[in-house]
């Protein structure tokens, strides 16, 4: 199935491009892969289609977990919580599994560098998921400095 931010051929092409932000977020938001089963429901409220389904190693449709371009990330919270008025006692969450974080930008690197998922999978693809991450966490200390 094709759904929003995933293709047959070229799932990562909407990774972000390099160059500098404009304005970098207090937070971003973090998939824990271990606890992701790819139900792709912050995919589907996601407003800058930062998110993409993963296909599972061995078995593409049954061992699939979302991932976050954290370099396109804004920090909007939506993937995590539905915004409700600061009065309303109830918070409606998105991932039902409870795989989504908001992390300080500074600590982003640390996160995404343990966060789980198939075994060499984060070996595999270090330049694209963590390196990004990296790069973001420099310039939160940067700008705080």
């Amino acid at each position: 199935m094709i759904g929003r931010g995933t293709s047959t051929d070229h799932r990562f092409d909407n990774m972000a491009k390099a160059g500098s932000r404009k304005k970098l977020p207090k937070e971003v938001a973090v998939i824990n892969a271990d606890n992701c089963t790819g139900c792709e429901s912050c995919l589907e409220v996601c407003p800058v289609d930062c998110i993409v389904k993963v296909p599972g190693e061995t078995i593409g449709c049954l061992q699939s977990f979302c991932e976050i371009d954290v370099e396109r990330c804004v920090g909007c919270e939506v993937c995590v919580h539905i915004p409700t008025k600061k009065s309303d006692p109830y918070e409606l969450t998105v991932c039902p599994w409870d795989a989504i974080e908001m992390l300080p930008t500074i600590k982003v690197a640390q996160y995404v560098a343990a966060k789980g998922g198939p075994p060499d999978y984060l070996r595999d693809n270090w330049e694209r998921i963590v390196e990004p991450a990296i790069r973001m966490a420099q310039l939160a200390a940067e700008q705080q400095a």
